[in-house]
């Protein structure tokens, strides 16, 4: 039989793995509550952001914001142009440890860069990231401009010398088109790699036959108002 000595020995260890248990369970419910408040706020931007796409789209589409043909009343982010500069805004984690999530992204943010560059004169990168930032300086790419203080909970505030980098080199002509890369979250367990064209606007191929023609709108006030507030110059 085991002695006093022993058996207090036991006590001790069977009371530090129930307190190493309380620990962890609590570990668990904490992250388990920044998941949820992480899952939340991806998913209440959803509708307002895609709602706006749509919006942007449409207006985008329709012949009065156009000019009618007129490239002098033509907003400066719809003027669609040779494409000898083309930009890439690249979103990653500032951190690893998170799967295949920076890695995917890299991957897609590489095959689009490899895909244009015999088209174009340069490509160029706006990192948003740190893992993107050291990814793209590895593979020899210039980059425009890099953003690695963002947080985990970026504001709109937090955005804007982004948005102004890049409409501001758009309309002076520094850069002809682009690209922006980011995780679509699909839940807490997939996020898919995502590209779109940013600049310049145009209908997505994916809403064009949902949306509808523009024709089927009446714009109150006119679509280049609209414009005029919701995109920069």
């Amino acid at each position: 039989m085991p002695g006093a000595g022993q058996v207090r020995a036991i006590r001790g260890r069977i009371r530090s793995v129930e307190n190493t248990a309380k620990v962890t369970k609590a570990m668990e419910l904490v992250a388990a509550s920044k998941m949820r408040r992480a899952q939340d706020r991806a998913l209440a931007a959803r509708p307002y952001s895609e709602r706006m796409r749509a919006v942007l789209a449409r207006l985008a589409g329709s012949p009065e914001a156009r000019g009618g043909g007129d490239a002098d009343s033509l907003h400066p982010l719809l003027d669609e142009r040779d494409v000898k500069h083309f930009a890439f805004i690249h979103i990653t984690a500032n951190r690893g440890l998170a799967g295949g999530l920076n890695a995917n992204m890299n991957r897609a943010g590489a095959n689009l860069a490899l895909e244009r560059q015999p088209h174009v004169e340069r490509v160029s990168v706006i990192s948003v990231g740190r893992k993107g930032r050291d990814f793209f300086r590895r593979a020899g790419f210039p980059q425009i401009a890099e953003f690695t203080d963002l947080g985990d909970y970026p504001t709109m505030g937090d955005t804007l010398p982004i948005s102004r980098i890049v409409t501001e080199d758009y309309i002076n002509g520094e850069i002809d088109q682009v690209y922006v890369g980011f995780q679509q979250f699909i839940n807490t367990a997939v996020q898919r790699p995502t590209v779109r064209q940013l600049l310049p606007i145009e209908p997505p191929e994916e809403m064009g036959e949902s949306m509808g023609g523009a024709a089927d709108f009446i714009f109150e006030p006119s679509p280049q108002a609209l414009l005029e507030t919701l995109l920069p110059r």
